[in-house]
């Protein structure tokens, strides 16, 4: 299984509130994240402790050049923007480095995996929503 790890503890209540539904990588991630791939979401910092969050199921993975990032695609990774220009300072400052709008990132989108959802074990038993 692999880990989708977030860094900064802001975006924990982000992706607990499910607010936070994608990710946006610098660089082509296709080869590490794919579709249907089950992965543990993490914050924490490389060689410490991290956090469990969730399990999490990759639903899709673009790879497209900055400037082709929709306004959806960002609010998606952060709820709090939705221009382009908030998204390159933002990926500027996680990576220490300038990014331009010709730069290829990967969008990862994903969707929690919740454990026994009573709507959906309700369904399979057929409680719930029938009128017979």
């Amino acid at each position: 299984m692999r880990v989708l790890n977030f860094y900064s503890s802001v975006f924990a209540d982000q992706l607990r509130r499910g607010r936070k539904t994608a990710t946006i990588r610098l660089g082509d991630k296709s080869h590490k994240y794919r579709k249907n791939d089950c992965v543990v979401v993490t914050i924490g910092y490389q060689h410490s402790p991290r956090e469990k969050i969730f399990n999490a199921v990759i639903d899709q993975v673009e790879v497209k050049r900055v400037h082709e990032l929709s306004p959806r695609d960002i609010e998606h990774d952060n709820p709090e923007f939705r221009r382009i220009d908030e998204m390159v300072h933002f990926l500027q400052q996680i990576y220490g480095k300038a990014v331009t709008i010709d730069d290829l990132v990967t969008v990862v989108r994903f969707s929690q995996i919740i454990e026994n959802p009573p709507e959906l074990r309700d369904r399979f038993h057929g409680l719930g929503g029938a009128n017979n």
